[in-house]
């Protein structure tokens, strides 16, 4: 019995019925029984036939029929019409005087470049999307992470907080919740593309394999390359991570913030004749009479340039070499980022998530996980100066590029990697930034106003998300005894403006609007250069020539 299905699996059976076949047709290529041989060339009446027994068959490429003249196979490929045709048609047909090539020929080049596109699709493109298909999978994994780790830490702070702050708390889940559904959605549709590609090529790739041994000449030259079309890869999703911290000083005040969304309650003693009644109420504070320092820190650069925070008892800082180095309040080093720059970074910040932000040379980088990777590359011929990270998340980069004897300078606004918006000129075409070759210092104010210290023209630039200017502040009102010269910036909860001013020692603090309200000149600010606020509301001030960092309490 075994012997006997072995050699059932091995018959050839006709290809118009279910018989066995003891005829082939050599002209079409076609298995048949005895019966089915007159239905064949019946259906192909003005075709030649050639008809063999089964054994005797010659294996051979199957030309089409010409379409001009019937009974006729085409023979040569038309390579100016790129069409099959007959002997005929080159002879005395439509075809006379058109070069032409053997459809052997031609059949043989499709069939290396399939082979040749197969190999190169199996070699390099499938890897390359199976990389892509682990390397999302895992980022999947460690998004859901994050998300639980924000999940229990909000948990955990609820119980720290009274009952009549439930609600907070419910706006912050939902914030996680959203941000968290908005990331996950992304990149399960990332991924499901991905995987479609693969299966997709997958299909390909069996298609493929199936023209490489057809000996249809007339399928194999319909075949059309997709290999440009899978070479063009997706581009990959953006996560975006909200930053959840708190601040407890127990019987004084409680502060949460997740993104940018900041809630503080401060216990207020109020005097009544019989008893202190407290009460919790939100805010943040004003101007104190008179500041104070807490905390004056050491450095090892000399000159200091850039300051950072991360959080409230942190710091990025950079100076005249190419180390971008984290300390704590105290001076201690926390982290060391080197970069290309030899005479140190133009810029530097934080991300919404707390990650440091440089530029170095015509690109701006992020660090995470203790890399530097490409965040933003500056338009041709432009260089990355000063940076911002906004409240939405974007990046405000100064950029300048020299245009003759003059250095143009303007800010551009980058959702990703994307350009979103330039400012450089006002409705009359005039530059809103003087030409020069100083780093502009940038921040953004709590109603979206972007604040410059142009160092090139001694002044501070306010114009509103639009990009039209709102005013100018050039150090007037404040009355100091030398002219002003402005470097670092930043804007406080109470949507403030501080400017260091290192001619004068001392620090600017303007309203919103640019009423000036005061200067800071009491806590031995020498040549004051850069600027930061931590999450307490304090300022971190770097002095230039010292490479110390005053921390100051103001409100």
């Amino acid at each position: 019995m075994a012997t006997s299905t072995s050699w059932a699996q091995d018959v050839i059976t006709c290809d118009l019925c279910n018989k066995a076949a003891q005829q082939f047709c050599n002209s079409c290529q076609v298995n048949l029984c005895d019966t089915c041989i007159k239905k064949h060339r019946d259906e192909y009446k003005s075709l030649m036939h050639e008809i063999v027994p089964f054994l005797e068959r010659k294996i051979q490429l199957v030309f089409p029929e010409c379409r001009e003249h019937s009974g006729q196979r085409c023979e040569v490929n038309c390579i100016k019409c790129k069409s099959p045709v007959c002997v005929k048609c080159i002879g005395l047909g439509p075809h006379k005087g058109h070069d032409v090539e053997e459809l052997t020929k031609t059949h043989e080049k499709k069939i290396r470049k399939i082979k040749s596109d197969m190999k190169e699709i199996k070699a390099k493109i499938i890897p390359k999307y199976q990389k892509e298909d682990h390397k999302i999978g895992n980022t999947i994994s460690k998004t859901k992470s994050k998300i639980e780790d924000l999940e229990k830490k909000s948990k955990k702070l609820r119980k720290l907080w009274h009952k009549e702050v439930d609600s907070i708390f419910d706006k912050i889940d939902s914030m996680v919740q959203s941000l968290g559904e908005e990331n996950l959605i992304a990149l399960q549709g990332y991924h499901n593309k991905i995987r479609n590609l693969i299966s997709e090529i997958n299909k390909t790739v069996k298609l493929n394999e199936k023209l490489i041994n057809s000996n249809n000449s007339f399928e194999v030259d319909k075949y059309q390359s997709k290999l440009n079309e899978y070479q063009d890869f997706p581009e990959n999703v953006d996560l975006k991570f909200p930053f959840l911290d708190s601040n407890i000083d127990k019987g004084k005040e409680l502060s949460i913030e997740i993104g940018g969304y900041r809630v503080t309650l401060k216990e207020m003693m109020q005097p009544s004749l019989s008893t202190d009644v407290s009460r919790f109420t939100t805010g943040i504070g004003k101007l104190m009479d008179k500041v104070r320092v807490i905390s004056t820190v050491p450095t090892t650069y000399n000159p200091l340039y850039g300051v950072a925070c991360v959080e409230e008892v942190e710091a990025w800082i950079g100076g005249e070499n190419e180390t971008i180095t984290r300390i704590d309040i105290h001076g201690a080093v926390k982290d060391t980022v080197t970069t290309t720059c030899l005479d140190g970074s133009d810029g530097i910040s934080v991300s919404r998530g707390r990650e440091l932000m440089y530029s170095d040379n015509d690109t701006v980088y992020i660090v995470r996980d203790g890399k530097s990777q490409i965040l933003i590359n500056a338009p041709k011929g432009w260089t990355p100066g000063g940076l911002c990270c906004t409240r939405s998340g974007d990046i405000l980069v100064h950029a300048y590029r020299e245009s003759g004897h003059l250095t143009e300078n303007k800010i551009i606004r980058y959702k990703g990697k994307n350009i979103k918006q330039e400012i450089s000129n006002d409705g009359e075409g005039n530059p809103i930034f003087k030409e020069g070759s100083f780093l502009l210092f940038i921040s953004e104010n709590n109603n979206g106003d972007i604040c410059v210290s142009d160092l090139n023209d001694d002044t501070v630039v306010v114009v509103d998300k639009t990009g039209r200017v709102r005013f100018r502040y050039d150090g007037t009102p404040a009355k100091r005894e030398e002219s002003f010269g402005p470097r670092g910036i930043v804007t406080d909860a109470l949507s403030q403006i501080i400017v260091t001013d290192i001619e004068n020692n001392c620090l600017h603090i303007l309203d919103q609007n640019g009423q000036f309200l005061r200067c800071v000149d009491e806590c031995g600010l020498k040549d004051p250069y850069g600027l930061s606020v931590d999450s307490e509301g304090r300022v971190w001030v770097g002095l230039f020539d010292t490479g110390e960092i005053k921390v100051i309490e103001y409100l």
